[in-house]
């Protein structure tokens, strides 16, 4: 069974404010046929641990005020290198780019069908 219909909401939402706060790469991926634990992915990377850190602030928030969800567990907050934020339906990776291309979720997961999000609007800066 595909990604349910709350789970793309929550990824299209979390893909948004990555994206306001200038993440990189991001991609989501239904996991749902490989995994009984979640639904699907999305992954992000930033240049810098702060930027890491920005993109996951901006993420909870979003998903907190727009769908009332809070994740039931958030790792790697304070090294800000690879931070995971699992909401049961989605879980979300945001990663700085050295563990983005190291651990290459997206070849792990490259059999897992995409899941089509909205590009990134562009700034008027």
């Amino acid at each position: 069974m595909p990604a349910s219909d709350r789970a793309i909401e929550l990824l299209t939402a979390a893909a948004e404010a990555a994206h306001d706060k200038k993440a990189e790469n991001v991609l989501a991926f239904d996991v749902s046929e490989q995994l009984a634990i979640t639904d699907a992915f999305l992954v992000a990377s930033a240049s810098n641990d702060r930027q890491v850190r920005a993109i996951v602030d901006a993420v909870e928030e979003k998903l907190r005020v727009d769908f009332d969800a809070k994740p039931v567990r958030r790792e790697g907050a304070r090294e800000g290198r690879w931070v995971l934020l699992d909401y049961l339906e989605i879980v979300i990776h945001v990663q700085h780019d050295e563990e983005r291309s190291f651990y290459s979720l997206e070849r792990l997961w490259r059999d897992c069908p995409a899941i089509p999000l909205p590009s990134p609007i562009p700034s008027a800066e």
